[in-house]
């Protein structure tokens, strides 16, 4: 089974089958619960009295490298409409 993201890149995208599409949806959610444990990681260590800002910005990139994917996987998945 291909995974999401060579799927994605593949331009296969309009041709899931509903097992490929319920692993993108299960990839998305499983992006978006980690995205939410950071925000909340990040916000845990900035409330403390010495806040590592190494650490503060290493998380602040990983959240961002999974949003970037989670768009690219919901992209994958909303077939394009041309208007």
């Amino acid at each position: 089974m291909f995974s999401a993201l060579s799927l994605l890149w593949q331009g296969m995208a309009n041709q899931l089958t509903e097992d490929e599409l319920s692993a993108f949806n299960a990839e998305i959610e499983g992006l978006r619960q980690e995205h939410r444990d950071l925000d909340a990681a990040i916000a845990a260590l900035q409330a403390a009295t010495t806040v590592d800002q190494l650490q503060v910005q290493r998380l602040k990139k990983r959240k961002l490298a999974l949003r970037d994917r989670i768009s690219k996987l919901e992209d994958a998945i909303t077939p394009d409409i041309i208007a």
